[in-house]
């Protein structure tokens, strides 16, 4: 008679954004290669696509050139918003992912995600920051400290990772946190000028995280 442990943290994520002004909006679950990777500064070919173990459909458009595949993340609703949309945006998209791994106690064929986008003319790394420790403060509770590290992701530049101290040993270091003190809960940065361009937004004018 209960919601599911999952989809109860989901929702208060979305909680979360949306006291911030964000939008839900959802995507589809089977996906073009083009929204996917291509869209997101991922082209064919590029190494960075060796991230993504990837489920393939057996399906093609009629021009045979973007194959389906059941999205390894929720990102390729920046691309489809972003398409139909204009500034400001601001959505969170939450949703299941899969991706073609070896299950064990921390990975699973299918898992869900939360995307979160905000672009407009002025979007810095301080309101990306801002947003994030909101956001990680409201989750997690008041008192937790946040830390941000530089990271890769093919479709932002610059890159962070997002932690917080350990709710369970406080950052003195324990097994959960594997004696570092931190978790890690999310990668985020800077919307890359390519994707921006892919959409047809003017990097020069535009930017978001």
């Amino acid at each position: 008679g209960r919601l599911h442990p999952t989809t109860q943290v989901v929702r208060e994520i979305c909680e979360a954004f949306v006291a911030m002004g964000f939008s839900i909006v959802e995507g589809p679950e089977v996906e073009w290669d083009r929204y996917n990777f291509e869209m997101l500064n991922i082209p064919q070919g590029h190494p960075a696509r060796d991230m993504w173990n990837t489920l393939w459909v057996d399906y093609r458009s009629a021009e045979g050139q973007y194959p389906m595949l059941l999205r390894t993340h929720t990102s390729p609703m920046q691309a489809r918003v972003m398409e139909s949309t204009r500034p400001p945006i601001r959505v969170v998209v939450p949703g299941k992912c899969y991706r073609y791994e070896a299950t064990d106690a921390t990975h699973e064929s299918q898992f869900h995600q939360i995307e979160g986008l905000a672009v407009d003319e002025d979007g810095t790394m301080a309101d990306l920051k801002g947003c994030l420790t909101v956001f990680a403060r409201a989750l997690f509770g008041e008192a937790r400290r946040v830390r941000f590290r530089c990271d890769y992701f093919p479709f932002v530049e610059p890159g962070v990772d997002l932690s917080i101290d350990c709710c369970l040993c406080g950052g003195k270091g324990g097994r959960l946190c594997k004696a570092t003190g931190w978790i890690e809960i999310m990668g985020a940065g800077m919307v890359h000028p390519n994707v921006l361009s892919n959409v047809g937004y003017d990097p020069a004018r535009y930017s978001g995280f």
